[in-house]
C-alpha cells in the first residue's frame, strides 16, 4: 500500500513545464518571488529561466533598487518576446549597455516605461524606435537626457503610438512637440507637464493633429495660454482630462466651454477656490446660493 501511494506522489516539477506551470501558475507569480524561487535549486532555477525567456510582462519596479543588473541581463537574455517592459526604480544602475540588447531582442514591445532613469542617453530611445517599430505606450518623465533628435526618431518610427509622458523631459522645444504630433496622430495620452519651453504652439499642434486625443497634462508650462486652450477645446471632442495646475495665464474663460462638456480639470472654479479659501480662515463653509 506504500509503494502504491509512493508511485501516486507528483511534485510541481514534475508537470509539464511551458504547457503547465509557465503559461498557467508562474505567470500570476510577483516577479521577487520568482527571483526567490530559483535560488531553491538548480531544476527551479531551470523552471525559471524558461519562464522568463517566454514571459510577455516584465515590471522591475517592484524590485528595482535591489536588483543587480547582472542579473537583470541574465534574466532577459533569453527573452524575444517581450510586449511590456517597466524599469521604474531602476534608475540607480540602469544604462544603455544593459537596454540595448534587450530592445534589439524583442521587436514586439509594445509599452515600455524607462520613467526616471537618469543613467540613460538618447541612444536607447533611438535604439527603441528602430527596434520596437510596434511601441503603443512610452514613459519617459523626468528623463531629461531626451532630446529633440532622440525624439524625432521616435516619431518617425513609431506613428502607433498612444500614449507618451514627456514629464520634465526638460531639453524638448516646441519645435520637436510639434513634430511628434504631426507623425503620431493615434495620440490619446500626453503629458507635457514641467517644461518652461512649451508654449501655445505645442498645445495647438497637438490638438489640430491628435483629434482622438482625451488626457493632456500641462501641469506648470507657464508659457501655455488661453489660446491654445480654445483651440483644444474646438478639435478634440474626447477629451477626458486636462491639466493645468500652475499654468498662470490660463483662465476660466478658455477652461469653462470644456467643464460643461465634462471634462475633469484640476483647477477649480474660481468661485469655488474661492469657498475653500474662506473655508480655511473662517473654519466652516458659508452657504451660498450659486444658483442666483
Amino acid at each position: 500500500m506504500g509503494e502504491e501511494a509512493k508511485m501516486r506522489t507528483c511534485h510541481l516539477l514534475d508537470l509539464p513545464w511551458e504547457d503547465v506551470l509557465v503559461p498557467h501558475i508562474l505567470c500570476y507569480l510577483p516577479l521577487q518571488h520568482l527571483v526567490s524561487l530559483q535560488r531553491v535549486s538548480k531544476q527551479f532555477h531551470s523552471l525559471i529561466q524558461v519562464y522568463l525567456a517566454n514571459c510577455r510582462t516584465f515590471d522591475l519596479s517592484p524590485i528595482g533598487p535591489c536588483i543587480p543588473k547582472e542579473a537583470f541581463c541574465s534574466m532577459l537574455k533569453d527573452n524575444k518576446v517581450l510586449q511590456s517592459l517597466s524599469l521604474q526604480n531602476c534608475s540607480d544602475w540602469v544604462t544603455d549597455k544593459e537596454l540595448l540588447p534587450v530592445f534589439g531582442q524583442n521587436q514586439h514591445l509594445q509599452k515600455v516605461d524607462m520613467s526616471g532613469c537618469a543613467w540613460l542617453t538618447r541612444h536607447s530611445l533611438v535604439a527603441v524606435s528602430l527596434s520596437c517599430t510596434h511601441l503603443q505606450h512610452l514613459g519617459l518623465a523626468h528623463c531629461e537626457w531626451v532630446d529633440s533628435l532622440s525624439l524625432r526618431s521616435l516619431a518617425d518610427h513609431c506613428g502607433g503610438l498612444q500614449s507618451i509622458d514627456l514629464t520634465a523631459c526638460r531639453q524638448l522645444k516646441d519645435d520637436a512637440i510639434c513634430y511628434l504630433a504631426k507623425k503620431c496622430l493615434k495620440l490619446r495620452s500626453l503629458s507635457l507637464a514641467v517644461n518652461a519651453n512649451v508654449t501655445d504652439e505645442s498645445v495647438e499642434e497637438v490638438a489640430k493633429n491628435c483629434r482622438g486625443l482625451e488626457q493632456l497634462d500641462l501641469t506648470g508650462c507657464l508659457r501655455v495660454r488661453n489660446q491654445s486652450i480654445r483651440t483644444l477645446a474646438e478639435y478634440c471632442p474626447k477629451l477626458q482630462s486636462l491639466k493645468v495646475n500652475h499654468c498662470h495665464n490660463v483662465t476660466e474663460s478658455s477652461l469653462d466651454p470644456l467643464r460643461k462638456r465634462n471634462v475633469v480639470i484640476d483647477v477649480e472654479p474660481p468661485l469655488q477656490r474661492a469657498l475653500v479659501l474662506l473655508q480655511d480662515v473662517l473654519g466652516f463653509a458659508p452657504f451660498i446660493n450659486l444658483q442666483i
